[in-house]
């Protein structure tokens, strides 16, 4: 430790443009009439996905055993329990923690912006990202692309067709520094395509781009459907812009049966993984079952964001203290 390691990361300057944009936030919400909404940081349950791992503690009540919490990775949940309850739209601006996420881009603790708007349909809601990035951010208009589509025009995978061993060859020739004996399923080597070739890719493109209509495998807590094409896929979308990954939007599975299941089936591939399992949020199944409504809802990284506005090269440069001064 030095002796100006008390020093912010970001400079006054940078802060002060945050500050500015979380004040234009919330001006363009609330010009939509958008609620803005406040829900616990802790909370009994987390999220069982694979590729989430939560930080766990513990709250000890006097004279009692000590119960477990864990620190929110997102306020989805939270925030769905109050759409179920009759919030109508709303969003939030809420601080959220993912362990072992650390690095140029990443920070264990961070930003996001998280909107649900059962005003608005899957389409409707890609379109108001798009608003806002225009509006906050000045980029231009974003291109539109299906997932399967950017397969075919950067790498020419039809993914229909395509099984592990092609997409497992195809990463193997295409990405120098992977290991011959790297493993993952069909949904790990699809991920480490987009991440690794295809995204570099829209970055040329000069403007954001939203990919949507995931594989059905790769629904998450996404209505899946079947498209014009007469494929099932998810209905989700994912926004980048200047080589960064920003936000990420589903239209809502409102089946709590559905996710229950997925779930579980996280869950057992957690401990496939040797991931520990973790507690299914029972209140958010309980007040899907009584009725959320139809919705379409995005969270997007305002770190990230305001990383692309300054014109920073490290998520550091945009916290008032990055993770290493915390």
């Amino acid at each position: 430790m030095s002796g100006k390691d008390w020093q912010p990361s970001a400079t006054i300057e940078t802060l002060k443009r945050r500050a500015q944009l979380l004040a234009d936030v919330r001006r363009f919400f609330a010009e939509r009439e958008v609620m803005e909404v406040d829900t616990p940081v802790l909370s009994q349950a987390a999220p069982t996905a694979t590729y989430l791992d939560s930080f766990k503690t513990y709250y000890q009540p006097p004279g009692s055993q000590a119960l477990p919490y864990y620190l929110q990775t997102s306020p989805e949940f939270a925030m769905k329990r109050l759409l179920a309850a009759g919030s109508g739209d709303i969003y939030q601006i809420a601080r959220v923690f993912r362990n072992g996420e650390s690095g140029r881009l990443h920070n264990p603790e961070f930003t996001m912006l998280e909107w649900y708007r059962p005003a608005l349909d899957y389409y409707g809601l890609m379109q108001e990202v798009d608003d806002l990035l225009q509006q906050l951010a000045s980029l231009p208009a974003a291109v539109k692309m299906p997932y399967h589509l950017a397969f075919q025009q950067y790498l020419q995978i039809d993914i229909e067709q395509a099984d592990t061993a092609m997409l497992r060859q195809t990463a193997l020739t295409a990405i120098s520094h992977l290991p011959a004996d790297w493993q993952t399923d069909y949904n790990g080597w699809l991920e480490m395509l987009m991440s690794e070739l295809i995204e570099p890719e829209l970055s040329q493109l000069g403007r954001p781009v939203i990919i949507y209509d995931f594989p059905a495998s790769q629904a998450q807590l996404a209505k899946v459907y079947t498209n014009s094409e007469g494929i099932s896929v998810s209905a989700r979308f994912e926004v980048y812009a200047g080589g960064l990954e920003l936000a990420n939007g589903y239209d809502e599975c409102l089946d709590a049966a559905e996710l229950r299941s997925r779930f579980e089936a996280d869950n057992r591939h957690r401990i496939e993984q040797d991931k520990p399992p973790m507690p299914i949020d029972e209140r958010l199944l309980a007040a899907i079952e009584q009725g959320l409504p139809p919705c379409s809802g995005v969270a997007l990284g305002l770190d990230r964001l305001l990383l692309l506005m300054a014109d920073k090269t490290a998520l550091k440069n945009v916290l008032s203290f990055g993770f290493e001064h915390s």
